[in-house]
């Protein structure tokens, strides 16, 4: 019996369905966490009878045909972009960014990656890094007697060294954008890599042409909504029900079949 695959296809749908959002809900505290979505599409239909096709020959034509569909499948996990709420940390190398744009970040291994992220430290070198130990690009160097740090919203980083009275430039933080942010690859850590669906990245200054402006002492939290989410749970956990008394009733009837003399 069909109705079996069928709903069997679905409660596999609403299982991956709560693993999107159980992820979600564990990431609600993530700093610069984007929330996913679960995205699903019916499967290939048994055409019984073809809407369209001729029913005499005086040109008649069926209305509406004859389509099972074979369930549900996963078509896509997005990623949804929106900006999550700014939180006052007081701590001068936290920075948040309001708008699109990412910060980069050079990995061990040369490649670069992006973030929303700006919970930045200084290592042993005084470069500016994550809470991982990678390398904010371009490589900003704070010296060792730096006071004051001071990041402006385009990015501009400032200090006074030693004994000097007036600040010293030491760099600029830049952000990119990316044609489809959706499309860019998550490897954890809370850092992204770039994919061709994605497209190349757009390098430019805080403040301009729509790339986020930064704000110091401020960190972005996870556009995840609880209340919505616990809404999605609980209409996953009724759909997957839903499909397992289809299968229950698809059982009960094989087993009246099955007893008929």
């Amino acid at each position: 019996m069909k109705a079996l695959h069928i709903a069997a296809s679905g409660m596999m749908a609403q299982e991956l369905n709560v693993e999107v959002i159980s992820n979600n809900i564990a990431n609600m505290r993530t700093t610069g966490f984007k929330r996913q979505r679960a995205d699903f599409q019916d499967l290939l239909y048994e055409n019984l009878r073809r809407p369209g096709a001729s029913t005499s020959d005086t040109g008649t034509i069926v209305p509406t045909g004859i389509e099972i569909g074979g369930g549900v499948k996963t078509a896509a996990t997005p990623r949804v972009m929106s900006q999550g709420n700014i939180t006052m940390t007081e701590k001068e190398l936290d920075v948040a960014i309001r708008g699109e744009g990412f910060f980069r970040v050079r990995l061990p291994d040369g490649r670069t990656a992006y973030s929303r992220d700006g919970s930045f430290e200084r290592d042993s070198l005084g470069q500016l890094v994550t809470v991982d130990g990678y390398v904010i690009e371009p490589g900003i160097t704070i010296p060792d007697d730096a006071r004051g740090v001071s990041i402006n919203s385009e990015g501009l980083i400032q200090a006074f060294v030693s004994t000097d009275t007036d600040p010293v430039d030491l760099g600029n933080i830049d952000l990119v954008r990316f044609v489809n942010p959706a499309g860019l690859e998550a490897m954890g850590d809370n850092l992204f890599l770039e994919t061709p669906s994605s497209g190349p990245e757009q390098v430019g200054t805080p403040g301009l042409d729509g790339y986020g402006m930064l704000q110091q002492g401020y960190l972005e939290q996870a556009n995840v909504n609880p209340v919505s989410e616990i809404s999605d749970l609980i209409a996953a956990q009724r759909a997957y029900e839903m499909n397992s008394r289809v299968i229950t009733a698809a059982d009960e009837m094989m087993s009246s079949t099955a007893s008929m003399r």
